[in-house]
């Protein structure tokens, strides 16, 4: 019997029998996997949740009833669902459908998603409008993780639901696991809870949600017993679901980290696909993550801090070798923020790594708790610019402009990695003001990266190339891209090449020579040109009476959706052909 292939929509998943739903959900958990093998994203989130995304949708009466999906990386089976069983196979491809849920995409996908802890803040406001059209018998339901539900907006959501009447389930999807294992107080709290050890005061009773659970989220039939029980009960409540992250695929249940993401894999024996980095430059990743060891076992006052992303931004490595020294928070980008401005303030050296897109969920922390009280925090800014497939939500492409108008911040983009490992040399140097260093995803460009430090004087650019009639500025790794365009070019002795590094204080000397010297001047970025580099330069510029027309390559002012990183910058025009075709057309005038 094939069940999956005649469900089109929910109303078709509800006109089956409910013993036949442990079927569907291994033909969906098979489907998922089939898919992904071969296309990649996000597995094991949605592998564990299959059993409960089916009995929401068999329960509910979606789209009607309302639905979020936390982060939702874990949404693959509730698109499958919800009409895009055809076309998931284009999910988080250049015009595909996107790998989070996207309300444009479809009526089923109530609230967009893509950072955590949203779901509940957001169920919470659907409820309230519904009270007030009288729509009250409309369910609203997130559907959070453990790992999410620890962060401040979370708790913020649940305080305020707890106090109002409002209709509203929150369903705790408990894998003790977000990306990496989950952390804190709350974990142990929970993970009491599923050992039957925990007080007898219930920490969501004590907020005053009605509790239920916890219940096995691959029992189908529990969970339809007790969420067609939910569906009378009135006011705030919430589920206590148990999973198993990467449910159905043994090597994902037994590796959730790596599985998380894996890339390509065997779909038949879940091996994934080997790929040799032998002579391949390394990940900018890896080389903060090594660099910091290094500088660790140097200067005993360095510390570092992560929020929830120490394997992604390979602060693994200090957390392996100075356990005592290296924080992963959890999902807290605004406690870690001011936990590192707290650390500055009695004088040790803290390395905040964040990923260029969450550190926009800490701006205030930033501003107030550190760039205003000038304490010497060095942000790294992991996934800066364009980031491929994960698309809208996860591109860091406006860190420049958010950051460069705030006083006393420091802003460096290293061409490369050993750029890179100067930078934070330097930066921990006694550098008497907060510095943030924004590189991008992925490989460098440098094999031989390992070598000895070299202090980086503060607001400094660099001279790569000497031309005559066309000066090119750029910023950070894209400035590689240009090295090779203007190797290719047989007009390439017109063209100078400079690398600004330093976007906050800009080198106002090297401009200076740049105007001079140059007919033309162009700016390059892997950002969003309000505000960005080219801004920076533009401003720069008025301010030294400088009179030149100056072409701004970045991202223009949209948001820029999924796609591999190549097909991006093509689509926002920083590829380089884009930039070829443009430096023709000046030559030739």
């Amino acid at each position: 019997m094939q069940l999956l292939k005649h469900i089109r929509c929910p109303d078709d998943l509800r006109k089956l029998k409910e013993e036949d739903l442990p079927l569907l959900a291994d033909e969906l958990r098979d489907f998922i996997i089939d898919i992904v093998a071969v296309k990649e994203g996000h597995l094991g989130a949605s592998l564990g949740i299959v059993e409960l995304t089916i009995a929401l949708h068999y329960v509910f009466d979606t789209p009607n009833d309302k639905l979020v999906w936390d982060v939702g990386h874990q949404a693959y089976g509730h698109k499958i669902l919800t009409g895009r069983k055809e076309i998931f196979d284009t999910n988080r491809q250049l015009g595909g459908i996107s790998g989070f849920p996207k309300r444009s995409e479809s009526e089923y996908d109530d609230f967009g998603t893509g950072h955590s802890s949203t779901s509940i803040s957001a169920v919470l406001g659907m409820a309230i409008a519904s009270q007030l059209k009288g729509k009250h018998e409309r369910q609203h339901i997130a559907v959070i993780g453990d790992a999410s539900i620890a962060a401040g907006m979370a708790f913020e959501g649940l305080n305020h639901a707890g106090v109002t009447d409002a209709n509203i389930l929150i369903v705790l999807n408990d894998n003790a696991i977000g990306i990496d294992p989950s952390v804190g107080a709350l974990k142990k709290y929970l993970t009491n809870v599923k050992r039957g050890v925990a007080k007898d005061e219930n920490i969501f009773e004590c907020l005053n949600f009605d509790y239920y659970g916890p219940v096995d989220g691959h029992d189908l039939n529990a969970l339809l017993s007790e969420l067609k029980r939910l569906k009378s009960v009135k006011g705030p409540k919430l589920l206590h679901v148990i999973s198993t992250k990467g449910k159905g695929l043994q090597q994902a249940e037994k590796d959730q980290v790596t599985y998380h993401a894996p890339g390509k894999f065997d779909k038949k024996t879940g091996e994934l696909e080997k790929r040799s980095a032998d002579g391949l430059p390394p990940k900018y990743q890896d080389v903060f993550g090594h660099t910091m060891v290094e500088l660790a076992h140097q200067n005993k006052k360095i510390v570092g801090i992560t929020p929830a992303m120490p394997t992604g931004s390979s602060l693994k490595y200090m957390m392996e070798t100075f356990p005592d020294r290296a924080f992963d928070v959890g999902i807290a980008e605004q406690h870690a923020v001011t936990m590192a401005a707290g650390m500055a303030a009695e004088g040790l050296i803290p390395f905040c790594n964040i990923y260029s897109t969450f550190l926009q969920r800490a701006y205030d922390q930033v501003i107030h708790d550190v760039a205003l009280q000038n304490l010497p925090v060095i942000f790294c800014l992991d996934r800066a610019g364009i980031v491929g497939q994960d698309g809208a939500t996860h591109h860091g492409m406006y860190d420049l402009a958010y950051l460069r108008c705030i006083p006393n911040l420091i802003i460096f983009a290293p061409l490369n990695e050993t750029e890179l490992r100067n930078i934070m040399y330097t930066a921990q140097m006694g550098l008497q003001h907060p510095i943030a260093i924004r590189y991008p995803r992925g490989r460098g460009v440098v094999t031989d990266w390992k070598l000895p430090f070299e202090i980086i004087e503060m607001g400094k650019g660099k001279e790569l190339k000497k031309g005559s009639k066309i000066a090119i500025l750029s910023v950070g790794h894209i400035g590689n891209m240009i090295s090779d365009l203007i190797e290719r070019l047989d007009f390439k002795s017109l063209i100078g090449h400079y690398n600004m590094r330093f976007v906050k204080p800009i080198d106002k000397h090297l401009l200076q020579m740049v105007f001079d010297q140059y007919e033309y001047v162009i700016t390059v970025e892997d950002g969003c040109k309000i505000g960005g580099f080219g801004s920076a330069v533009l401003e720069s510029a008025n301010t030294m009476g400088l009179k030149k027309n100056i072409k701004i390559f970045g991202v223009e002012d949209v948001f820029v959706e999924h796609g591999t990183v190549e097909e991006l910058h093509q689509v926002a025009g920083i590829d380089i052909l884009t930039i070829e075709k443009y430096l023709s057309s000046l030559v030739n005038k």
